[in-house]
């Protein structure tokens, strides 16, 4: 979750929002594939860290599913993300910051609990939460 709170800070200079992600093998240390939102730089709503990552992470594992991977996510992925995670059937999802707001696997639609969802990954929350929480704090006090 540190080397994603980097990428955080990294997004936030380029005045994107301040969430990435990483993908790693379950049980290693050697990532896959990172990311940080891109909406501003590509001009595109769906362009979160999630959705970067998961196709970086097929493309070069050469996999449509990453079962035996890991996301690491520094806010609760949105529903969009959250179902996304599901069709990749993800095995694990660690998120620092709960979304009250626009969350999608605790709050909102929570997409895992519904039963059109195909996939339930293991999920754990509250990982660097105060740090990521603090960061996106800022990002948006400073915008206002």
């Amino acid at each position: 979750m540190q080397q994603a709170i980097k990428l955080a800070s990294q997004a936030e200079q380029k005045g994107e929002v301040p969430i990435a992600a990483i993908i790693t093998k379950i049980g290693s240390d050697n990532i896959v594939a990172e990311a940080y939102n891109e909406v501003e730089q590509q001009n595109n709503a769906i362009m979160h860290a999630e959705i970067i990552a998961i196709t970086k992470a097929t493309k070069l594992l050469n996999s449509k599913y990453l079962s035996d991977c890991a996301i690491y996510v520094t806010l609760e992925p949105c529903a969009m993300c959250a179902q996304a995670l599901a069709h990749v059937k993800i095995g694990r999802l660690y998120y620092a910051a709960t979304d009250p707001k626009g969350g999608g696997v605790e709050h909102g639609a929570c997409v895992f609990h519904q039963k059109t969802c195909n996939h339930l990954p293991e999920i754990y929350s509250g990982m660097m939460e105060n740090e990521s929480r603090q960061l996106l704090q800022n990002f948006f006090q400073k915008r206002r």
